[in-house]
């Protein structure tokens, strides 16, 4: 039957090598599985026998137009040029297969084929998918995803390790990394901004584990975060009131619980006129203002030099004339700098932290600047944080998979080597509905923050109301 397909009836000349080894690519081998995606297989769904005729017609071809395609040459093509003659090749090969497909089934066929030679194969439908927030792939047989906040498993599958290493290999040559025995750990970014993370053998015992967080072509604006119920729109209205005033704000959260997606959202309210200069160890914020500096850590290279770390950026950024310093993550001794920048002439600057508390934000503050090495005494270091930071909006993820501000807390100052914290709003569970779904309600606590003489000063009201725990949110 592939006798009688042939390559020169639909593809020009110059893409068919002559007399030449098939032209080397990272999908030699076919995949042997589809991606779960609703939409991306309706045929599947309708007819499993013809599923499975369609994997093996997918193997075959796949393997056919590997060895009869310039790929170099075919890449250089436009790529409604490049859909145009595989779409040819797919056409030939149907009908020589007698599968019996309509107009949309064969686009949907020849889609699959071209990610597989050009894309990033198996998973090219899920990074697509603009319901996928994360692709976690625990070796090429087990793929999942998250989506709103929940894992689920999905039907792609690689046809071996080798396979998957060839899509992985391909990943990280774009953006200059390399993965392998001798450097089985990569931390990198995709073109689009999305954040990877790669784990092979010897460190990964049963195969390659990638962990793709994507990339939002949309970020959430605050109006977006209160439609979705992540927060109130007084809560709201107060920290982005907060921001524009350049009260210094830290964000803490646990992984995945939207740290970046709140900052990004904030940082709509400051100033155009402002000169800002954010530091990232894999550049994911997307701020709106027109003057923005964007700097991003580099790992060592295969001789262990060439390192530029975050501590290292916050220095140099200071010799860059911010008006505000925003860092993506604090994680390490680049605290103790950004500290010093929060209070000397940098106010209304950002990061994010990893914690599950505002206090307990705090402790990890304190622990990274004695990461820094400094030869301060608690009391110091307590004071050079309560100097610095006026408010920490605390995010957390439920267990239902939503995403909400649990706290905004306010720092007042410090007394007794304590420093003295006040909450503004709150987020009380309540309990959790017959779904799995989290019960619960926004509250005021109360308390008037401090900083609203600031805000009053620079013409900003809030009206009282907003703190007025009896009435709701």
């Amino acid at each position: 039957m592939l006798g009688r397909f042939t390559s020169r009836q639909v593809v020009a000349p110059d893409l068919v090598p002559a007399m030449e080894e098939p032209a080397p690519s990272f999908l030699d081998d076919a995949l042997v599985s589809v991606a779960s995606e609703p939409a991306a297989e309706p045929f599947q769904r309708a007819n499993p026998l013809l599923s499975e005729k369609l994997l093996d017609a997918k193997v075959r071809l796949h393997r056919r137009l590997i060895e009869e395609i310039n790929l170099s040459a075919l890449e250089k093509l436009p790529e409604e040029e490049s859909r145009k003659h595989v779409r040819g090749l797919v056409t030939q090969y149907v009908v020589g297969e007698r599968l019996a497909l309509n107009s949309q089934e064969l686009e949907d066929f020849t889609v699959e084929i071209l990610d597989e030679m050009m894309g990033l194969g198996p998973i090219e439908p899920l990074l697509k998918d603009p319901t996928v927030n994360d692709i976690l792939i625990n070796g090429h047989e087990c793929v999942y995803v998250e989506r709103g906040g929940m894992l689920e498993p999905t039907l792609v599958r690689f046809k071996d390790e080798a396979h998957l290493l060839r899509i992985v290999n391909k990943i990280v040559s774009a953006v200059g990394r390399r993965v392998d025995e001798s450097q089985p750990l990569c931390d990198a970014r995709l073109l689009d901004g999305s954040r990877i993370n790669i784990a092979v053998r010897p460190i990964a015992v049963d195969g390659p584990l990638v962990s793709i967080r994507k990339f939002s072509k949309k970020p959430f604006n605050l109006k977006k975060l209160i439609e979705i119920g992540a927060i109130r729109p007084q809560m709201g209205e107060l920290v982005a009131a907060a921001v524009k005033a350049r009260v210094t704000l830290i964000i803490s959260g646990g992984t995945g619980s939207g740290k970046t997606t709140m900052l990004n959202a904030l940082s709509a309210f400051i100033s155009e006129k402002e000169r800002l200069i954010t530091i990232e160890d894999a550049a994911e914020l997307q701020l709106q203002q027109p003057h923005v500096g964007r700097m991003e850590t580099r790992p060592p290279n295969i001789e262990g030099k060439g390192e530029i770390r975050q501590r290292e950026l916050v220095k140099n950024a200071l010799r860059m004339r911010p008006d505000r310093v925003i860092l993506g993550e604090c994680r390490g001794e680049e605290a103790f700098d950004m500290l010093q920048a929060m209070n000397t002439g940098h106010e209304g600057s950002m990061a994010t932290i990893h914690a599950n508390s505002p206090r307990d934000a705090i402790s990890r503050l304190e622990q990274m600047i004695g990461m820094a090495g400094m030869p301060m005494t608690i009391a110091s270091v307590r004071g050079q944080i309560a100097a610095a930071i006026r408010v920490i909006v605390q995010l957390q993820r439920m267990s239902d998979g939503k995403r909400r501000v649990t706290s905004i807390a306010e720092i007042t100052g410090l007394e007794s080597d304590i420093i003295q914290m006040q909450e503004i709003y709150k987020y009380v569970r309540t309990g959790t509905g017959p779904d799995g779904t989290v019960e619960g309600h926004f509250q005021a606590t109360g308390v008037r923050p401090r900083f609203l003489g600031d805000l009053i000063a620079k013409g900003i009201n809030i009206p009282g109301a907003y703190f007025d725990p009896s009435k709701p949110l």
